[in-house]
């Protein structure tokens, strides 16, 4: 008895769709080319040199996804943010240590390709990416039919960057007396929202109602993480930067130990930042602890970086230049016994 023929479509991948995918995305990817990118997108592989400018180029890497903030991107058909939440994560990582990101690679999966939901998450990668001054080189699109429930996906990113040897940032230096600064978060960006969503269910809050200023907590919730990499990138150039840490999981407290020497301990200030209504309304609503806060999310500082006292005043004036807002959190001093080495009160 003869079987009816069966092609790759029918057992849940459109390759076609795919295609079209690849095609609505070339013009994004396009704007975020720089000139060491040989060819463009469609090879098995890209390929990109290192500028000349460079005496003892360092190749820094990093990868990321956007954890399960996506969960809400789903529930709320909101795809046009978490593209940017994705390339911020990387960039900002591999940028503390002193790397200008050069290109940027994505891994999308899916059970079944969405294609209109996909495309505004893969504009929000190229769009991150111009910020970062980055280039979109490549990715990969995974139509995995079983593998996840329908109208959901997965994304991981990749970005790579370069320093001259001599210039990494290893915060080595830092010393009793430093000054921490810290940089304004765009809110909760990609990190606690475990916690944010548990907070959600217990508090059922009109989502779309004004929440602070014309913005609604729906949009606050979801705004996307703050790209710090032009204004850091120009203030590494003025040599005056000692230690830098991105403020991810593990919040303030476990993510600035990271640059520090193991003598010292970052001393914060708890009340040298305003407290944003978006966390206050979190610790409320969570009845979440202050430390708990400290160590879960950024609570209003997406980055810190760490300055010698005689350079304070110079990197806030080139920072607030720049577009951020900056805020004196606190200074470096000597760390007693084990102590944990950042202490917020």
């Amino acid at each position: 008895m003869s079987q009816t023929s069966l092609s790759y479509r029918d057992a849940g991948v459109d390759i076609d769709a795919g295609d079209q995918l690849v095609e609505n995305i070339k013009p994004f990817a396009k704007r975020t080319m720089r000139p060491e990118v040989l060819g463009g997108l469609g090879g098995f592989g890209a390929m990109v040199e290192i500028s000349k400018k460079y005496r003892e180029p360092v190749l820094v890497s990093g990868t990321d996804g956007v954890g399960t903030k996506l969960k809400l991107a789903f529930a709320w058909d909101k795809h046009d943010t978490v593209g940017i939440d994705l390339v911020a994560m990387s960039v900002n990582d591999i940028l503390v240590q002193g790397a200008e990101p050069l290109f940027f690679l994505d891994y999308f999966a899916c059970g079944k390709l969405d294609v209109p939901a996909a495309t505004e998450v893969i504009k929000g990668i190229a769009a991150g990416c111009e910020q970062a001054g980055c280039a979109l080189i490549g990715g990969e699109t995974a139509e995995m039919p079983g593998m996840y429930p329908a109208g959901e996906y997965d994304l991981a990113g990749f970005a790579v960057g370069v320093v001259e040897k001599s210039e990494i940032i290893t915060g080595r230096d830092i010393a009793a007396g430093d000054v921490v600064l810290g940089l304004a978060s765009n809110g909760a960006h990609s990190n606690g929202y475990s916690l944010v969503r548990k907070i959600i269910d217990r508090a059922q809050p009109d989502l779309d109602a004004p929440f602070d200023g014309d913005r609604s907590l729906r949009d606050l919730i979801m705004a996307p993480t703050r790209i710090y990499v032009k204004p850091l990138l120009k203030l590494m150039a003025a040599k005056l930067v000692k230690g830098m840490a991105h403020i991810t999981g593990g919040g303030i407290t476990e993510n600035t130990p990271r640059v520090l020497p193991e003598n010292v301990v970052a001393q914060i200030d708890a009340a040298s930042w305003p407290q944003t209504k978006l966390f206050a309304w979190l610790q409320a609503q969570g009845g979440v602890d202050a430390q708990e806060m400290y160590r879960t999310f950024n609570c209003g500082i997406g980055m810190v970086v760490i300055v010698s006292a005689a350079n304070a005043e110079a990197a806030t004036a080139l920072l607030t230049a720049e577009g951020e807002t900056v805020y004196r959190l606190g200074l470096v001093r000597a760390r007693q016994g084990d102590e944990h080495q950042t202490q917020v009160g």
